[in-house]
């Protein structure tokens, strides 16, 4: 068995930010696998850690030198790879340049069914892996990527990287690598913590390293978040059931702003619990990176906890230091709160003039504008009365208004969420303040949709202008690109009008469009309705796909054309349930459909002639008459199920009319009106689904 050694990679660095820490370690661990791979040297598991200021890969069992090869592949027929003077032909010399030899080094052997070949053979020697190691810690270094953040240069080197480098750690066994980057040259010493482990320290072999860094002030990422959670734990169960909310984005990056964490609790003045909570939590959040502390009753407290990498003696000063900042921030989201109040909602609304929406779609005030009128509407449709059409037209008015609020500008985060404080505090009804504050929801997939009427009529309003618009201008999302977000505005919509069944997308989007030619925009309002159509039907096939549905039954389905969310997805499943419960008969019926589709000839109408129906005929005639009123009884109530199931009465009488009948007889009379009766049966399917979509990947 070939000797191994544990293989220790550590970048010591400045410190580098949270972010661009998380990919390059996710990086790291790819390109270390990828080049052992490639370089053919055997190795155990890969293992990536950081702090803030490392990068540290351990490959376990990595062996000491590459295996020898003896290679042998077989080429051409030897009478090809030859001509008749013995030259080498063309096959050949290509056989041998694929292998990496020359032609005259091919040889000729008889193979196992009697022919002769040619063969290249190759012996690749072992070779030590140090130099591999070498070779691709420095390639790595410098292979890693820092998307969104600019690389930087020290001393006099060209060599870049997100921070400064300052030292390289690389060991296999306890035998030191050779790297050199920039101006950085290998070693076997690591750097701990710059206050309770200073300076360098000796690491023997990789077996030791996460022990040296613990015992001079340094925990890996791991160990980091353990430490965090047990003692946010314990700042929990110390206030009886209270709740420290730790958001994953912002936690990620606390856990890469330490070496040494050590929970903390600090405190701020009782006067900041007037201002809103959503602008306090975000300023101790984004900007400190402080975690917000509620009572057992979810009611925001005083206290917050703060994750320090000092040295644990220090606490006391620590906490008055943070106190003192969250101090600072916390006064001026008071400030802008209490200035923001001084103004009518009305005077933001109107500064909403000078906001630029979308360079060739208007202002803030102009999408205003366009939502007041497709929010009432909204409302109507769903059942509302005048009061709820001229709250939703308020709500809508007023939306937009917090924009240009101090707070706002501020805390983006909280749009939405001042308006509804600050129309609350105008004296605006609740139904007003809940919509501007609920109106950017859903945000994303999953996301809580608006709780009332009047804002799922506003939110409906905002992201369908939004979507109308951005088809209006001709910048639709592409595969790779979608800048409005105008997928997730659909999929919100969608959500939305699943609860709001009877309300008609297709008036919504041709009222939205209507809103835009009477600004001024120019555009084919037909072609626009149709491509706008098309993109809700495409969200709709992929909600359906993630439902169960089976793409044809999907593409059945989408040929009538219907996009209103609710009705699109009841029939889909309603055809889909029937097709799993009897797969058999909706099988035959989807062939035989195919099959009298392919016959029909719509010019000649549906105007069948009974007295010259044959019995198999006439038996088609009824159960089409009962299919045709069985169907649009079902339509009618919304009973989808129920009208898969007329369709499938369709099957025997059809089976047996191809059975018995000659469609295409020599009598021309006859022939025709046969073709009125398929005529006739394949309409009873147009207002449910192309059936005939069902036979086509069969």
């Amino acid at each position: 068995m070939a000797e191994t050694k544990d293989f220790l990679f550590e970048i010591g660095t400045e410190e580098m930010p949270s972010a661009p820490l998380i990919n390059a370690q996710r990086q790291l661990g790819k390109l270390i696998e990828g080049g052992l791979k490639k370089a053919g040297l055997d190795h155990g598991k890969v293992q990536t850690m950081s702090s803030p200021r490392r990068l540290t890969v351990i490959v376990s069992d990595v062996a000491v030198e590459t295996k020898s090869i003896h290679e042998v592949n077989r080429g051409p027929a030897a009478k090809i790879a030859f001509d008749a003077d013995g030259k080498p032909t063309k096959a050949a010399q290509g056989f041998a340049r694929k292998n990496g030899i020359t032609a005259e080094e091919l040889t000729v052997k008889q193979d196992a069914d009697g022919r002769e070949y040619v063969f290249a053979e190759k012996n690749i020697d072992s070779k030590p892996a140090l130099p591999i190691l070498s070779e691709l810690a420095e390639t790595t270094i410098g292979s890693l990527e820092w998307p969104n953040y600019r690389s930087q240069r020290w001393g006099s080197e060209h060599q870049t990287f997100v921070r400064p480098i300052r030292w390289i750690l690389a060991l296999l066994g306890e035998e030191l690598v050779p790297v050199k980057y920039a101006d950085v040259t290998s070693s076997n010493f690591t750097r701990g913590h710059r206050v309770l482990g200073p300076g360098d320290h000796v690491v023997k072999s990789p077996a030791e390293y996460e022990k040296v860094l613990e015992q001079n002030g340094v925990l890996l990422e791991k160990r980091r978040d353990e430490v965090i959670r047990a003692g946010i734990k314990k700042v929990e169960e110390e206030r009886g059931g209270a709740h420290v909310d730790t958001p994953k984005r912002i936690y990620d990056e606390v856990i890469n702003l330490c070496e040494w964490p050590t929970v903390l609790v600090g405190k701020f003045d009782e006067e900041f619990l007037a201002v809103p909570n959503e602008i306090i939590c975000e300023s101790m959040l984004s900007n400190q990176r402080y975690f917000p502390i509620y009572d057992a009753e979810g009611k925001l407290t005083r206290e917050f906890v703060v994750v320090s990498n000092g040295n644990p003696v220090n606490n006391e000063r620590i906490i008055d230091g943070n106190e003192r900042v969250v101090r600072a921030r916390l006064d001026d989201a008071k400030f802008f709160y209490e200035e923001d109040l001084k103004h009518p909602m009305e005077d933001f609304v109107q500064k909403l003039g000078t906001v630029v929406f979308q360079e060739k779609l208007g202002t803030e005030l102009q999408k205003t504008e366009r939502m007041e009128t497709l929010a009432a509407e909204v409302a109507r449709q769903a059942g509302g009365d005048d009061e709820a059409a001229r709250l939703a037209q308020r709500a809508a008015h007023l939306a937009k208004a917090d924009l240009v609020s101090q707070a706002v500008v501020e805390f983006t985060n909280q749009q939405g969420v001042m308006g509804g404080y600050y129309a609350t505090a105008a004296g605006e009804p609740a139904a007003v303040a809940t919509a501007i504050r609920e109106h950017y929801r859903p945000r994303f997939a999953g996301d809580e949709l608006p709780s009332e009427l009047t804002g799922k009529a506003v939110a409906i309003a905002d992201k369908l202008d939004t979507v109308c618009g951005i088809f209006a201008i001709n910048e639709p999302p592409t595969g790779s690109s979608d800048p409005y977000a105008i997928r997730r505005s659909a999929i919100g919509i969608i959500a939305m009008l699943r609860t709001l069944p009877s309300i008609s997308l297709k008036s919504l989007i041709s009222m939205a469009l209507e809103s835009y030619a009477q600004q001024g925009i120019q555009f084919d309002a037909a072609d626009i309705q149709a491509q706008v159509e098309a993109f809700f039907a495409g969200r709709l096939a992929s909600i359906a796909r993630d439902e169960g549905v089976e793409p044809d039954t999907i593409e059945a389905v989408s040929t009538v054309g219907v996009i209103d969310p609710e009705e699109f997805l009841q029939r889909a499943h309603a055809l889909e349930d029937a097709r799993k419960n009897q797969p058999e008969l909706f099988d035959d019926l989807a062939t035989a459909y195919a099959r009298a589709a392919h016959l029909a000839d719509a010019s000649l109408g549906m105007d069948v002639d009974a007295s010259k129906l044959g019995e198999a005929e006439r038996a088609l005639l009824d159960a089409c008459a009962d299919g045709e009123r069985n169907v649009a009884s079902a339509l009618a109530s919304g009973d989808y199920a129920g009208a898969c199931s007329a369709l499938a009465e369709l099957r025997e009488p059809i089976d047996r009319f191809f059975e018995d009948v000659l469609v295409m007889d020599e009598d021309t009379t006859v022939r025709e009106n046969r073709l009125r009766l398929l005529n006739r049966f394949a309409n009873v399917f147009a207002g449910v689904a192309d059936i005939g979509a069902l036979s086509r990947k069969k």
